[in-house]
């Protein structure tokens, strides 16, 4: 009876049997309660609201974080195209944003007539005033739902899945791997990029979609608050990918992608379905990016195809090497310390560093450190920062207290072994 209790699996929480897991989630919670008193919407004004902001968009770059970790960290999937994921989700809540805003100015501008307006003069007044910067007064068919919020949260969540699983479809199935698969990625994200910067794209060429951080109908709401909300949701986002990443790479699904990461070819002889594990992990993460761009770029303010441009990805797969691959609080890490980092050295906040005749401005030559520090750690630490807590907690000679070296009831003990 004793072994058959012992066998049955434990019924707590999922967070309570992994303590990483759960030291993240109550770090994560009091970073969150600790900027909300500090800010400028509800607390003591001590963090002003760009820096607010710039911590919300910082979680949001921690969540694609974590989609490019699972893919590249744990699956061996080197994509360079996952920031066009995130970049979707942030044009498909974009274009709610902006329409249901210039409908409402559009409304607001025609009450005055003596007439009522007709549905047809709002439309193309709202056609108007969103396309006239493009030489354009009507809609695109890809605005057909743009007035629905549940749809464009809907299409936040399926047009990067659905892209992901036809690109990976037609990439897995031919067994492409290895550095052509990361050139594959790439080139589906410059292809995207350069049909968006047309003007007949639809979505406005190089101008993007701009006034995403103004909500429509809370014009009178300070964006002390707004910012704060959007901090709020980016915080729960990025705990809910935490926690859902982080139970897919526990069990056996986390092992048998970690088994294609190492060798695929031996998996794919013991039976396992290859391309199937590979295309779920691929559509799936692409959702999370997509995600966390609609959560993002209302933050930003404005999004335009640049964002889009495969050295961002390169970027993306910078943050994930040096915090750590294979680690999710790794990719946490790493995205978070460079991006704040960069926000630092681009904004003109740190210092010239003269030598002697030679002054290094670090809004140049930032791009130059970024990429050194990149192939640092690829030589000299290939863990990334991640690679400490591995020291910290010495898991490299755990502790077992006699415990047996082996499944058989007749193993080598530690104590043994030692003698």
């Amino acid at each position: 009876m004793t072994d058959a209790v012992l066998s049955q699996p434990s019924r707590s929480p999922f967070a309570m049997r992994h303590p990483s897991v759960l030291v993240f989630l109550v770090v994560l919670g009091l970073f969150t309660v600790a900027i909300t008193v500090l800010s400028e919407g509800f607390g003591l004004g001590m963090i002003s609201t760009s820096f607010v902001k710039t911590l919300g968009k910082t979680l949001c770059l921690c969540l694609v974080a974590l989609a490019m970790d699972l893919v590249w960290g744990y699956c061996g999937i080197l994509s360079l195209g996952h920031m066009a994921f995130f970049g979707i989700g942030g044009y498909a809540i974009g274009m709610w944003l902006m329409y249901e805003r210039t409908r409402l100015i559009v409304v607001d501008s025609l009450a005055a007539a003596e007439l009522p307006p007709t549905v047809q003069e709002i439309s193309d007044g709202i056609a108007t005033q969103i396309f006239g910067v493009v030489g354009a007064s009507e809609f695109p068919p890809i605005w057909a739902v743009a007035h629905s919020l549940p749809l464009q949260l809907a299409a936040v969540v399926l047009v990067p899945g659905l892209l992901a699983l036809i690109f990976g479809w037609l990439a897995f199935r031919s067994r492409v791997t290895g550095v052509y698969l990361s050139i594959l990625t790439q080139a589906m994200t410059l292809a995207l990029s350069l049909y968006l910067f047309q003007n007949d794209s639809g979505l406005r060429g190089n101008n993007g979609l701009s006034g995403l951080q103004n909500l429509p109908g809370l014009d009178d709401l300070p964006q002390s608050i707004v910012s704060v909300w959007f901090f709020w949701a980016s915080a729960l986002a990025l705990g809910a990918g935490y926690l859902f990443c982080a139970w897919l790479v526990s069990g056996k699904f986390g092992s048998v992608i970690r088994a294609i990461r190492d060798d695929e070819a031996r998996v794919r002889f013991l039976g396992y379905p290859v391309e199937g594990f590979k295309l779920l992990v691929f559509s799936v993460t692409a959702i999370i990016a997509g995600i966390a761009g609609a959560l993002y770029y209302p933050q930003a303010g404005i999004i335009n195809p640049a964002e889009i441009a495969p050295i961002a990805s390169i970027y993306l797969a910078v943050w994930v090497a040096i915090g750590g691959r294979g680690r999710l609080y790794g990719a946490v890490i790493g995205a978070a310390f460079v991006s704040l980092l960069s926000t630092w050295f681009t904004g003109g906040q740190a210092p010239d560093l003269v030598l002697g005749p030679l002054v290094v401005q670090w809004v140049d030559w930032w791009t130059v450190l970024l990429g050194l520090s990149f192939v640092a750690v690829t030589l000299f630490a290939p863990k990334g920062i991640g690679g400490l807590f591995d020291l910290i907690a010495d898991r490299r000679s755990p502790n077992r207290h006699g415990a047996a070296l082996g499944p058989d009831p007749g193993a080598l003990r530690e104590r043994e072994a030692s003698e």
